[in-house]
């Protein structure tokens, strides 16, 4: 039995000694390597924590000094006041708000203020205080977007539909992509912001929208009077077979034939009625829709959501120069405290 159990030599055993002992190098290099880097790293923390603990008291000098000079400039800086206001565009009208208010910071800064006084109908002293304006996509949930994303698609091609994820839409949509658009406004004086809705108001209004909502009142026009004409040739068939039932009802037979020899049929007559019913529903459904339309659409804008009578005081981390100026200072520290090394390292190098 013994003499079918395969035989080991030594040469074969010698091999797998090897592989193990490679196996083992690797894995040992592998260690050294990461902790070399552990190492490499808790290094450079005690050195930097070293040069901190070293030069402490300038550090802490350098710090104090430009934390109070950035409060003292937080202080004598004006404060700035900020509004919202939430507008639908129609009739692309969004295109002109877009453009005027990229005139109006042009303006601004320009220090245009005739300009400005005569487009939002205030004072020159009050238009001094205006500081910028920004426009934003209002606010919009999925729903929202998925509905915007199904109209981008209608308008490609198939193949190129496809190739377009809804996470990629939402990456590079435009501006001009929503419906619904925020106008932000900052300025120097905080109650401003209510004079300055009238010369926004005016901005929607060109000569493109103006033929674009005149060109969509007349294909009302012309629509309302088909489906009027439909309705009226509807209400005749009508009357022909109430006529026609009133005839049936005094037959004896059951049918009725009429002058011009047309012969109905009990049963068919309240089908075809039926119809007719249901066709004049239709008609003046899609009527209803139409002035619906109209009624919804009949200005170039709609105001969801009005400027504030007070803005609210603006603020951002990057004006908070309390904090910044300390930090800034710390960063400048390091980067001298560094170049010095730098510098001395290169000096006393003898290659």
């Amino acid at each position: 039995m013994s003499k079918n159990l395969p035989e080991h030599t030594p040469s074969e055993e010698i091999d797998l000694i090897q592989i193990f002992n490679m196996i083992g190098g690797l894995f040992s290099r592998l260690y050294n390597f990461i902790k070399s880097i552990f190492k490499s790293i808790f290094s450079i923390f005690i050195y930097a924590l070293r040069a901190i603990i070293v030069n402490f008291k300038i550090i802490a000098i350098v710090v104090v000094i430009s934390g109070v000079i950035g409060f003292a400039l937080e202080k004598t800086r004006p404060d700035v006041y900020t509004s919202q206001m939430l507008v639908k565009p129609y009739f692309d009208s969004k295109f002109q708000l877009v453009t005027n208010i990229n005139y109006y910071n042009a303006l601004i800064g320009e220090r245009d203020h005739k300009q400005l006084t005569e487009i939002f109908g205030i004072k020159g002293e009050d238009a001094e205080k205006l500081i910028k304006f920004e426009i934003h996509p209002g606010p919009e949930n999925e729903n929202d977007q998925i509905k915007q994303y199904d109209t981008f698609l209608k308008g490609l091609d198939s193949i190129r539909a496809q190739e377009v994820e809804f996470e990629e839409f939402l990456e590079n949509r435009s501006i001009y992509s929503g419906d619904i658009f925020e106008i932000n406004v900052q300025s120097f004086k905080k109650d401003i912001f209510r004079s300055l809705e009238d010369g926004l108001n005016s901005t929607f209004t060109n000569t493109y929208s103006i033929k674009k909502m005149e060109k969509r009142d007349s294909l009302i026009a012309i629509k309302k009077q088909r489906i009027l004409s439909s309705i009226r040739v509807v209400d005749s068939l009508k009357q022909v077979y109430v006529n026609v039932m009133e005839e049936e009802s005094k037959a004896k037979d059951g049918s009725y034939t009429t002058r011009d020899g047309l012969s109905f049929i009990q049963e068919k007559t309240n089908t075809r009625e039926y119809d007719l019913l249901q066709e004049e529903i239709k008609l003046r459904r899609e009527l209803s829709e139409l002035e619906s339309q109209k009624v919804e659409e009949d200005v170039f804008f709609d105001t969801l959501s009005s400027f504030q009578d007070v803005g609210a005081k603006y603020t951002t981390i990057w004006e908070r120069y309390s904090l910044i100026f300390p930090l800034l200072a710390f960063l400048v520290m390091c980067i001298i405290y560094q170049s010095v090394k730098i510098i001395k390292y290169v000096n006393s190098y003898e290659g």
